[in-house]
């Protein structure tokens, strides 16, 4: 598996894994307005970085580079278990300046055993229009 930038080319199949990632993962949450497009809303003027397994993309995540700020983080759900997060993670955090940041949403426990797992505390906690969200830090080594 290698960690690359994204292509324009990528946009249909990541358009896709974003919305299938988000209903498997957000289950507590009404999804049935999510669309296609959502992706392009969610990703604009972030660096992408895709998990590409001989030719198939497993993953991407986005980040603001500027604010060191994890902004999304998904794994085809098909492909998860098998160290596509860690990497993507592993390649993010190697592009810090200083300290990360990424909020995550309090009811997706499992990403945030995750995040927590490969060095990343909560700092504090906000509301957003999906609800209870927490903010990590990950402080660079």
């Amino acid at each position: 598996m290698i960690i690359r930038p994204w292509h324009e080319t990528d946009r249909p199949f990541l358009r896709t894994l974003y919305l299938h990632a988000r209903r498997q993962s957000w289950r507590w949450l009404d999804g049935s307005d999510w669309q296609l497009e959502d992706f392009d809303a969610a990703t604009r003027d972030e660096t992408i970085w895709v998990a590409d397994d001989d030719g198939h993309r497993a993953g991407f995540a986005s980040v603001y580079a500027n604010d060191n700020f994890l902004h999304n983080l998904f794994v085809d759900p098909d492909w998860q278990g098998r160290g596509t997060g860690s990497a993507l993670l592993q390649k993010v955090q190697a592009e810090f300046t200083s300290t990360g940041s990424l909020k995550c949403l309090a009811q997706n426990e499992r990403a945030l055993a995750f995040y927590q797992r490969h060095g990343w505390h909560v700092e504090a906690e906000g509301e957003s229009p999906e609800g209870k969200y927490l903010l990590l830090h990950y402080r660079l080594p």
